[in-house]
């Protein structure tokens, strides 16, 4: 061989070499992910945001450890659109029957797992992954939260605890993954989903007393228990949490695990859960990553949990190879950044929506509903402001009409409930039963900085008239952008949506679906 030809293999050789180096140094420096989400829990009910009546020591050290967010906002008050969003970065308006409960999942809506998982990561799910619904009716192959790891029990301390060890299986996956290879897994409790075996939170030892009572639920011992019964739930939650964490360290993967912390709606109280309020989507969050995101800051940044895709994806260096465009933002430059308070200030909104919940109306309809929140405002649009907003307050039992109150079916089936409804002709009580299932109007602004719980409707204040114009024109642009088919012209799609999860109940025909004579 010549000496050129010599050089010039030399130099392939060497630039070979270099690709390869590079090459595997970007794949070791691929983090792992663990996405942890609990199932029904509200702002700010963990230990880190000062709640007294529910400890969170491992929610606490991610947060120490990493950020604290303190808007953290759930693109859905429900389960099935909340999780779907999570997993394709779109907004539930955006995914067709994935946007409404116990329905379908498009397959053309390519998931994070999949996309990752073509990539090179090894990639499951373990308890709750995206439902309730059918993926199978979709052509898909498996949940869209991965291969599942369920087969590991245990035996739960009380009533209505899942068996599934959620932590025992993470550590089955971690045994079962390929040498070498960056992993994501999604750890999803159903706690503290209900039901609750009641007076568990009193069991404990935990006191009344130390209950802060939601300003749209009526102060009372069954109130106050029922909330610490939850309580007992989220720290099931997060001794999973725990486990899981001691588990990564164990592993020697702590330090190169991008760790998020949320939950996928607010919790399941009458006026939280199924509502576009406060507290039916605003959920704690906590993010931690060793040395690439500066620990122990406080972000007041508005965050949706939809977020998380693109910015996973960016995390990991991996692109998006889905036929359909990401339309929530990545928040990498907020978790890299050193700052505290508001990061980035071009950020000033994020957006929220529902239509069916549970089978709560004649038709199986749903209560369609958009929102926008700031740092300080919460507008709501109403869609179909003549529905009962919690479901229809009387059903069809064996062919008969039953009582009142008997439905509400958007509304989870709760001591807090059964307390107002028992107690509907007094008037303290019904006050607040009012709030929950009383029909609203078509607008609803709430200043969240003076009303977290959404009790004073400012919409029709003369006083809030430009910010009410101005928050629904944000909107109503925003959803024309995203082509929300309920201000395109073809919302009634949402209504043929079939339901394929749950009970299917009879409601008798409300006046307003008759035919006009």
């Amino acid at each position: 061989m010549s000496n050129s030809k010599k050089i010039i293999a030399s130099a392939f050789f060497l630039i070979g070499m270099i690709t390869i180096g590079i090459q595997q140094n970007i794949y070791a420096q691929q983090p792992n992910i663990l996405f942890v989400i609990s199932d029904d829990q509200s702002f700010p009910h963990a230990s880190a945001y000062g709640t007294r009546f529910v400890e969170t020591p491992a929610f606490d050290r991610i947060a120490e450890e990493g950020i604290l967010f303190m808007n953290g906002w759930a693109p859905s008050p429900g389960c099935s659109p909340s999780r779907a969003s999570i997993l394709t970065g779109r907004y539930p308006w955006q995914i067709q029957e994935a946007g409404t409960h116990a329905s379908s999942f498009p397959e053309k809506y390519k998931v994070l797992p999949d996309i990752l998982e073509e990539a090179g990561y090894w990639v499951g799910f373990t308890g709750k992954g995206w439902g309730p619904g059918d993926w199978e009716i979709s052509g898909r192959d498996r949940n869209p939260a991965g291969p599942a790891f369920q087969d590991v029990r245990l035996d739960p301390p009380h009533q209505y605890i899942s068996d599934i060890d959620y932590a025992g299986n993470f550590r089955m996956f971690l045994e079962e993954r390929p040498e070498g290879a960056p992993f994501y897994f999604w750890l999803g409790t159903s706690e503290p989903h209900r039901a609750y075996e009641q007076g568990i939170g009193l069991a404990a030892g935990k006191s009344l007393d130390d209950v802060d009572v939601p300003t749209y639920l009526p102060d009372t011992p069954e109130v106050r228990s029922d909330l610490l019964d939850y309580a007992v739930e989220i720290e099931w939650f997060d001794y999973h949490l725990q486990q899981a964490l001691e588990i990564l360290e164990q592993e020697g993967e702590l330090d190169n695990t991008l760790i998020i912390v949320t939950s996928d709606q607010g919790m399941p109280f009458p006026r939280a859960k199924a509502n576009l309020y406060n507290d039916g989507l605003h959920v704690p969050l906590s993010v931690m990553w060793s040395d690439q995101i500066p620990s122990g800051r406080v972000v007041d940044d508005l965050v949706n949990l939809a977020d998380f895709m693109p910015t996973i994806l960016e995390a990991t260096g991996v692109e998006h190879t889905g036929n359909y465009p990401i339309t929530a933002r990545s928040i990498m430059h907020i978790l890299t950044s050193s700052d505290e308070g508001t990061v980035d200030p071009h950020h000033t909104a994020t957006f929220a929506g529902r239509e069916r919940h549970s089978s709560s109306r004649w038709g199986n309809l749903g209560y369609p509903q958009r929102a926008i929140r700031t740092q300080q405002y919460l507008y709501i649009r109403n869609f179909a402001p003549e529905r009962w907003p919690a479901g229809t307050p009387r059903r069809i039992e064996n062919g008969n009409l039953t009582s009142m109150h008997v439905g509400y079916h958007d509304i989870d089936a709760a001591p807090s409930l059964d307390v107002m409804t028992e107690n509907a002709d007094d008037p303290y009580f019904s006050k607040y039963l009012y709030l929950s299932v009383g029909k609203r109007p078509a607008e609803e602004l709430y200043d969240i900085r003076k009303d977290p719980g959404c009790i004073n409707n400012l919409a029709l204040d003369p006083d809030y008239e430009s910010i009410t114009r101005n928050l629904r024109n944000q909107l109503m642009s925003f959803l024309e952008k995203t082509e929300d088919p309920r201000v395109i012209g073809n919302g009634n799609i949402w209504e043929e949506y079939p339901r394929l999860r749950g009970p299917m109940r009879e409601f008798p025909i409300p006046e307003w679906a008759l035919p006009v004579e």
